[in-house]
């Protein structure tokens, strides 16, 4: 715990949102859903993992039969991932329950995080976003088993206009802007400047349209890879619209 000074040196303690957390709400189904009578397990392990919250035994088997209608999109998925935390709404005064579902294969791992007034309606959400990735993964695979050429991800979103080019922009035009990525370490306490989280990962040669296909399945707005046509570490981001950007070193 931390402590702030006001003007008048009334100190104000800098709570985590673990204090605002209320275990009996957060795992309260949403008016309308209806659990199965005989709930499905999936084939794959279910790791579950929670940042100061105890997952009630109702809650995991709600999860694990809704995984399990996941597999039709790949069973080659060997591990799903559920990671639960809450922190707090920096638009309201709430805490926000945050859900983190990864599954694991031979492919790309295909990741959806959401947040929701508590764990049930995230998990919703973070289900449908992920199902999502995991249709769109499953439909490249069924064009690569046909010998045909795959759609690029840039021509999936190619709305006629051809891409700016650096002498179109201006050497001294405003620098390239990035949204912050869609993850979050759990440290309450963040201070500017300060470095919360480093993660290291290896990395396979890939193309720029690999590398994008990858950024869409985890839902990141920009993804760090090796570009084998350079061979030098590259950066694909999101633009506005459906427009995307590519970093090289020189």
């Amino acid at each position: 715990m931390s402590s702030v000074m006001h003007r008048k040196g009334q100190r104000e303690s800098r709570i985590a949102a673990v204090d605002d957390y209320d275990a009996a709400s957060a795992f309260v189904l949403p008016p309308g859903t209806v659990e199965s009578e005989e709930p499905a397990e999936p084939n794959a392990t279910v790791v579950f993992k929670g940042r100061n919250v105890e997952i009630p035994e109702h809650y995991r088997v709600y999860v694990g039969d809704k995984l399990a209608r996941l597999e039709r999109y790949d069973p080659s998925i060997f591990r799903f991932d559920v990671e639960l935390y809450h922190e707090r709404n920096r638009r309201q005064s709430k805490v926000c329950q945050q859900v983190e579902l990864t599954a694991t294969g031979k492919g790309p791992v295909v990741r959806a995080q959401a947040c929701g007034d508590n764990f049930y309606a995230a998990l919703e959400s973070a289900l449908d976003k992920i199902e999502s990735r995991l249709r769109r993964a499953k439909d490249r695979r069924r064009v690569h088993h046909g010998n045909r050429r795959p759609q690029s991800v840039a021509e999936a979103t190619e709305v006629g206009a051809p891409p700016l080019q650096d002498n179109q922009l201006g050497v001294d035009g405003p620098p390239a802007t990035f949204a912050e990525p869609a993850w979050d370490d759990g440290v309450a306490d963040r201070e500017p400047g300060r470095v919360v989280r480093i993660k290291e990962h290896q990395a396979a040669p890939m193309s720029v349209d690999e590398a994008l296909y990858e950024m869409e399945l985890v839902g990141h707005d920009f993804f760090l890879f090796h570009d084998k046509e350079s061979d030098r570490p590259s950066v694909v981001y999101r633009r506005h619209a459906f427009d995307y950007g590519l970093i090289r070193l020189a």
